[in-house]
């Protein structure tokens, strides 16, 4: 991509808005770690041999957790405290105002409550049935990494390293590298001899036909921005995936 033009994957400018008024964000981002620690230490409480739950703690380190927050959420799910919780992934997907088609990935440990939650969101768009708009997306791994030195080609670090794609992140000198599910792990591994340092690494899903921001008017944008940040505060909300591009 020309490096002047600012690519935002998957609709991730609304993000950037309400970063500024987001003085909470920290312990957002915490709830949300801790939900996918306890989540990945169902498959074993040990990172070293547990590649799902050491790509969340390695994030949660570099988010600055503090040790005991991170040890409790791993024995919370592995089963191994009092307070042992499990959580359930959930998928809604349908459109946000004016046909713009999104996932949402939700980590409740009562669906009960967050369905009919997901509902009263979803009314200034359109909930649909499951799959109604999952085939628009491709099921994605989504490493955010950015430069350890000056000189690294993020072309030739995508190839080296396994990745499908790659494009300029939000953040200044970061990258967006895109891989196939099953190599989430191997390329979060491979790039940093290749000069990237990973920030964060999860699966997710791309959006194949996003609208094209240049083809909403000002107003409908922000309805669109408004409808997803209503939806990302919510607390059963881990990610939300948007169709939108440009």
């Amino acid at each position: 991509p020309n490096p002047h033009t600012k690519v935002t994957p998957m609709g991730a400018q609304w993000k950037a808005k309400g970063k500024a008024l987001v003085a909470d964000a920290k312990g957002k981002l915490f709830g949300k770690l801790v939900k996918e620690i306890t989540v990945a230490a169902r498959g074993g409480a040990d990172p070293a041999s547990n590649s799902r739950l050491r790509l969340v703690v390695e994030q949660a380190r570099k988010a600055s957790m503090p040790k005991d927050t991170l040890e409790r959420a791993i024995k919370k799910g592995s089963g191994s405290g009092a307070d042992a919780v499990s959580y359930e992934r959930v998928i809604y997907e349908g459109f946000a105002p004016h046909q713009v088609a999104v996932m949402v990935e939700c980590l409740t440990d009562n669906v009960n409550r967050t369905a009919p939650e997901m509902r009263v969101l979803f009314r200034k768009g359109q909930l649909g049935t499951s799959g109604s708009v999952a085939w628009d997306f491709n099921h994605v791994g989504i490493i955010e990494a950015e430069r350890a030195n000056a000189d690294a080609d993020p072309e030739l670090a995508a190839i080296e390293a396994g990745a499908q794609d790659f494009e300029a992140g939000d953040e200044e000198g970061t990258t967006v590298f895109w891989t196939d599910p099953t190599d989430l792990d191997l390329v979060s591994r491979a790039l940093p001899a290749h000069g990237f340092t990973v920030l964060t690494a999860k699966l997710g899903y791309k959006p194949k036909n996003p609208v094209n921001t240049a083809n909403l008017t000002a107003e409908q944008l922000e309805e669109v921005e408004n409808f997803l940040a209503a939806i990302d505060s919510n607390d059963d909300v881990q990610n939300v995936f948007v169709s939108l591009g440009g």
